[in-house]
């Protein structure tokens, strides 16, 4: 007996409403010209979670808007995933918290899982699962980061790219009117690279401190161990290593050619490693989707808020096959097909 498929039924997300737009940016960093911030990272402006709003609150405020553009009752969950990187607390899980507030049932699992811009395919991945197990029918998958929180302010690369958000999918065992089966997955990990993209201070092996030096990136950007640290160029090569060969291997895991794909969402991470990526992979523009100039680069939602945006402006119909595909801290990767 083969096990039983599953279902992207849905997907909704959440914005905070304070923004920051290039306009800000310039006049803070007068060097950074707002052509030059949507030329190099093609983005105008980010949502920013204000200074008592955090991942449970985003997250909620995600999933409520999937319940009501649904139609779905929060009684039919049986199991809530939460991506996160930025959790409320060390214990307990922010999962928990975020299934109290939306009244999900008792008999409903709940659990964090901490993993970046390949988060949403991770998470597909898990809720697969789930679903093949037979054990659950109705799985809330949730990715919610709130990483402006980890940025020091004079850090005018990494302030350009990131925005906070959450987005709220549901994956479920039947299917239904513009619903996608997810066929076979890919994943990748290579902890090799960890201190290439990493928050250095905070957890038990390096507490936070309040005398830690300022020091520059390889762009002059000031950071120390208690803010977001990413090697531009590592992360850089990183990706053009294994975004190609993961995309082979996941046409070939689902026995498909690469012209048969008719849109491809990766990892919303900038406009210029994107763009390279698109040529580098061979990808026709007209099948290569983004969508982050008004969010910014939103971390494991960066695919979900994409996707619904493509759908929304007529890029996918009823047959189409996509492949989606994230990347990053970790360093991990994944990429899945999707057929509608």
């Amino acid at each position: 007996m083969s096990p039983r498929k599953a279902y992207l039924s849905g997907i909704s997300y959440y914005l905070p409403e304070k923004k920051l737009t290039n306009d800000e940016l310039n006049r803070t960093f007068p060097e950074w010209s707002v052509h030059k911030i949507m030329e190099k990272v093609g983005i105008s402006e980010r949502s920013i979670t204000a200074e008592d709003e955090f991942v449970s609150d985003i997250a909620v405020k995600a999933a409520q808007k999937l319940f009501e553009e649904q139609n779905i009752s929060p009684e039919k969950i049986d199991y809530l995933l939460l991506c996160t990187q930025s959790p409320d607390y060390f214990l307990p899980t922010t999962a928990c918290l975020v299934h109290k507030k939306l009244h999900l049932p008792v008999t409903a699992g709940a659990l964090d899982f901490n993993q970046g811009c390949s988060g949403f395919i991770y998470g597909l991945s898990l809720a697969k699962g789930l679903i093949a197990s037979g054990d659950v029918d109705n799985v809330l998958l949730i990715t919610a980061e709130t990483y402006s929180k980890f940025l020091h302010p004079g850090d005018k690369g990494n302030r350009s790219i990131f925005g906070d958000a959450a987005a709220a999918t549901l994956i479920t065992a039947q299917q239904s009117e513009g619903s996608a089966e997810i066929a076979r997955i890919t994943l990748g990990t290579d902890g090799s690279g960890a201190a290439n993209l990493i928050v250095k201070n905070g957890g038990l092996r390096h507490p936070k401190t309040n005398d830690e030096e300022l020091k520059e990136d390889e762009n002059g950007n000031p950071y120390n161990d208690n803010y977001l640290f990413m090697n531009g160029s590592e992360i850089f090569n990183f990706t053009l290593g294994a975004v190609p060969p993961l995309i082979e291997q996941v046409l070939k895991k689902n026995h498909l050619e690469q012209q048969e794909i008719d849109l491809f969402i990766l990892h919303q991470a900038n406009r210029f490693m994107l763009e390279y990526l698109r040529k580098k992979i061979k990808i026709p523009p007209e099948k290569f989707y983004t969508w982050m100039e008004s969010c910014g680069n939103t971390v494991s939602s960066t695919i979900p808020i994409a996707l619904k945006h493509a759908k929304a402006d007529g890029n996918i119909k009823k047959g189409d096959t996509l492949l989606l595909a994230g990347f990053g801290v970790g360093y991990s990767w994944g990429a899945t097909v999707i057929k509608f």
